[in-house]
């Protein structure tokens, strides 16, 4: 069956999605009209009355979906994005009236860019886009970043591509068919009550009836969207581009849950404008297939069942049978976001628009300083359970150490504070490193301290060396969380944002090279704190002999 006919029959029964409603007010105003002028008795009046009653409510529901069903496509709101015209960024707007004037398509009226791993095209329509209205266009700004300016070309015509005609304008009438069904449902799934719940399956089913019919249609709008790309961008920089999205996306993931929020934990922010704009930093750091490796392992997303878009590697399979057309895939092009004037002023104001009220107001640190702020806080986390520990032990064994009393240790096991992070307890409360290490080294390790560590309920039972392998990685964060503490404090510790690598605390080489080593021996069964020990007698001259020369 051609392009055409499947078209046409996808049409027809759009068509029939939306006569399905007449039909069924039709077949209730004529049993209304039954009931009230020949079937109504004196006798069964209360029956008769509540059928009408109910073929009233179910008209009002039927004439909500077909309202909903023609008001499909409505632009709605952009509070989560900033509007940018074409005199605020002209070279952006270049690029997007190039792309659509190679669809045949009129340009955006609208321009939004948001912090998303996205780009779209949609319209104001009417009547499923037999009638034109305004047009709209949304732009991720980590699509920017991290797409080169002819990669960001064969994106854009994409989008436009999916309004092009080269299919007909069946094909365009589907995809919104598409859409529009989908929110109706939506629409009838998300009453609460029986009777739309009733009405809902009916337009569920046929709902699923034409979207597996219309699915072939759609994804020959997606191969026909892809030849626009290629013909504007080039063959090769349109197969980049797709191969380019998925490692954009796992990139921006990593870095809104590495670095975005690194610091809430201390309540304060990165400098203004780096809370989304910081992401051109990682990808800055990461030229090439560096990017890449934070997608590996990555699952994509599991298609949905009627999903429109063809899988990836068919689409590229698709495009590299185009034949050459002597342009480069543009990884040697100008990033995208050089097509921004003033891109500072663009984060700051998207962080205005996004940030929850009252967030724009907390304390800015420079990334270095959050770094290391952040880094004290984790290693606080991780050396809290196993002091805590450890002075419970040493209390249990009546040994008293110079750094805490008794009374303090059981005072300094957890204070919380309202509305913040855990706040620290009194340093004299717990066990300093020398002390730990002291504790170990008088065999109280496994003895004592192992079986006071935190554990949950399930590996509380075990016993031997089950119970040593659960519970020895909890001791060894702990123990290299009160080993960054000491670095931090005798100044040997400094901040490594890490933008190629993961942010953490930048080390002195020999510890870098010796500390995992030197942990391992000192939670080993038989633990020996000599390797940890004489990193710390290194370091400690080296503080004493840079206290001396100032």
């Amino acid at each position: 069956m051609t392009f055409r006919l499947r078209a046409l029959r996808a049409v027809l029964l759009l068509a029939g999605f939306f006569l399905m409603g007449i039909g069924l007010l039709a077949a209730m105003a004529v049993l209304d009209w039954l009931l009230v002028t020949q079937m109504l008795t004196a006798r069964a009046a209360r029956f008769e009355g509540a059928i009408i009653a109910v073929t009233v409510l179910l008209a009002l529901v039927i004439l909500r979906g077909m309202f909903t069903f023609l008001r499909a496509g409505r632009l709605g709101r952009m509070d989560h994005a900033v509007a940018v015209g074409p005199e605020d960024q002209p070279e952006l707007w270049a690029q997007v009236r190039a792309a659509a004037d190679v669809a045949g398509e009129r340009p955006p009226d609208e321009l939004y860019l948001v912090d998303e791993v996205n780009a779209g095209v949609a319209e104001q329509s009417r009547l499923l886009g037999l009638l034109p209205g305004r047009r709209r266009m949304v732009l991720g700004v980590p699509l920017l970043a991290g797409l080169t300016v002819p990669r960001l070309r064969a994106v854009l015509a994409h989008e436009f591509g999916h309004y092009g005609h080269r299919d007909g304008r069946l094909g365009a009438l589907t995809m919104r068919g598409r859409q529009a069904v989908l929110h109706t449902v939506e629409m009838f799934q998300d009453g609460s009550t029986s009777i739309h719940q009733a009405i809902g399956g009916l337009y569920v089913g046929y709902a699923h009836m034409f979207l597996r019919t219309s699915q072939s249609v759609a994804r020959d709008q997606e191969f026909a969207a892809d030849q626009t790309a290629a013909e504007h961008a080039g063959r090769d920089a349109t197969v980049a581009a797709l191969r380019a999205l998925p490692v954009i996306a796992a990139a921006h993931a990593h870095y809104v849950e590495t670095y975005a929020g690194m610091g809430a934990p201390m309540g304060a922010l990165p400098p203004v404008g780096e809370v989304y704009g910081g992401f051109r930093r990682l990808v800055a750091a990461r030229p090439g297939d560096r990017l890449a490796v934070l997608a590996a392992g990555t699952r994509p997303p599991r298609p949905h069942r009627y999903d429109s878009h063809p899988p990836g590697t068919e689409r590229i399979a698709r495009i590299e049978e185009l034949a050459p057309d002597g342009r480069t895939d543009g990884a040697d092009g100008p990033s995208a976001l050089t097509l921004l004037r003033d891109a500072e002023l663009v984060f700051a104001a998207l962080e205005a628009r996004l940030l929850p009220a009252g967030a724009v107001q907390l304390p800015r640190m420079s990334w270095e300083e959050l770094v290391m702020a952040r880094a004290v806080v984790d290693a606080e986390g991780w050396s809290q359970p196993l002091r805590v520990a450890v002075g419970r032990a040493l209390r249990s064994s009546g040994e008293p150490t110079a750094s805490r009393t008794p009374a303090q240790v059981e005072d300094g096991e957890t204070v919380v504070r309202q509305g913040g992070p855990a706040a620290r307890p009194n340093e004299t409360a717990l066990p300093d490193l020398d002390e730990v290490l002291d504790a170990f080294d008088r065999g109280l390790l496994w003895m004592e301290i192992a079986d006071r560590m935190p554990k949950p309920p399930q590996a509380a039972r075990l016993t031997g060396a089950s119970a040593r392998n659960f519970i020895r990685p909890k001791i060894f964060d702990g123990l290299a969380g009160m080993v960054h503490l000491h670095l931090v404090r005798e100044g040997h510790a400094v901040p490594d944002t890490g933008w190629s690598g993961q942010p953490g605390l930048a080390l002195p080489e020999q510890w870098e090279k010796g500390l995992d080593e030197a942990l391992d021996a000192a939670v080993a069964d038989t633990p020996d704190t000599t390797a940890l020990r004489s990193l710390l007698a290194v370091s400690d001259s080296a503080s004493a002999r840079l206290s001396l020369g100032n």
